[in-house]
């Protein structure tokens, strides 16, 4: 399926425009020219350099029978950065041209606009380097709550982008990390990385096996779980250790989940729903990735596997909705 270019134009004739990419209907993307928005009083108005691709987007993109369409241009992008280009009138202590990452909702869009109070500073150690500090502050949120601590195992199930970034940060907090993924490549991934320890997700009673005999029977301290489906959530249970840890971190968007409460209760695991919802957590998350990658205890770079310009969505979703061999993250770019 290819991107379609939106020929007619109800814009007033000389009214600013900027193009923004807009999901017509499933697995439809159109390209148009839409009203360049103007920032409110306590806003600011960004010119995006990239989005990165989210795996919550997928839906929208593939139809759901409570979704209506079209979607708002530039909805569902919400991994953006990029330079501020305007200013509202009680907008103090930023300046144009200074390069940030923001909670935004519309960024697959040429410009997007948000609250001043909703954006992060990008240092010039991160100039030239692609940022979409949203899922990175994420992975660093998820991080904290796990409270992993060196010396502790911990086994992260599923290795896209989000468990790749946490191999990264478990690794580097001194603890033994064991890395399990169908994806041969993503297995290769976690071990250049730093996990100790790789695992196909193939079967699941040999998993349980595995593990049982790499912690001498002991299972794992903290175990995360970074795919957002049924059978992997079920393992990772399995795979945490007496009065361990169990954070759910893969975004269940697909229906109800069941759980076996009963090995729950008997191994007294703690739960931890790790998503955030408070947009002054997701701005702690930001900026402790800012810090943790100028520091070195991340490297997302080298996660970006495909990079698209924005014209080409649809293809960024299609690849992400395949997702092959090799394939970790997805991000779409603007020109300047």
């Amino acid at each position: 399926m290819e991107i379609e270019l939106e020929k007619k134009s109800t814009i007033k004739t000389g009214a600013p425009v900027m193009d923004a990419l807009e999901i017509t209907a499933p697995k439809k993307v159109t390209l148009k020219q839409v009203p360049l928005p103007e920032p409110a009083a306590d806003e600011v108005r960004i010119k995006l350099e990239g989005c990165g691709i989210c795996a919550s987007n997928l839906p929208v993109w593939e139809g759901r029978k409570w979704f209506n369409y079209p979607v708002q241009a530039g909805n569902p992008g919400h991994e953006g950065w990029g330079r501020i280009d305007a200013l509202g009138k009680d907008v103090t202590g930023y300046s144009l041209g200074e390069r940030v990452a923001a909670i935004t909702y519309n960024a697959f869009a040429a410009y997007d606009i948000t609250k001043a109070s909703n954006l992060i500073r990008l240092p010039a150690e991160l100039d030239g380097l692609p940022f979409p500090a949203e899922p990175l502050g994420c992975a660093m949120n998820i991080f904290e709550r796990s409270d992993i601590k060196a010396g502790q195992t911990v086994a992260i199930v599923g290795i896209g982008f989000l468990g790749a970034m946490l191999v990264q940060l478990a690794h580097n907090a001194g603890a033994k990390v064991i890395a399990l993924s169908r994806k041969r490549s993503a297995l290769e991934l976690a071990s250049r990385l730093g996990a100790d320890e790789v695992i196909a997700m193939d079967d699941h009673y040999q998993i349980i096996e595995q593990v049982k005999q790499l912690t001498n029977e002991n299972f794992c301290e903290r175990v995360i779980e970074a795919t957002g489906k049924q059978w992997p959530l079920d393992l990772a249970a399995e795979l945490t250790a007496i009065r361990g840890k169990l954070i759910i971190a893969g975004y269940h968007q697909d229906g109800m989940r069941q759980v076996n409460m009963q090995l729950w209760n008997w191994r007294g695991i703690d739960v931890i729903n790790a998503h955030e919802r408070d947009p002054e957590e997701y701005l702690k998350g930001m900026r402790k990735a800012v810090d943790a990658v100028i520091k070195g205890r991340l490297n997302p770079q080298q996660l970006f596997t495909h990079v698209f310009e924005a014209e080409n969505l649809q293809q960024a979703f299609e690849l992400h909705k395949e997702n092959p061999e090799g394939f970790i993250k997805a991000l779409i770019t603007f020109k300047d």
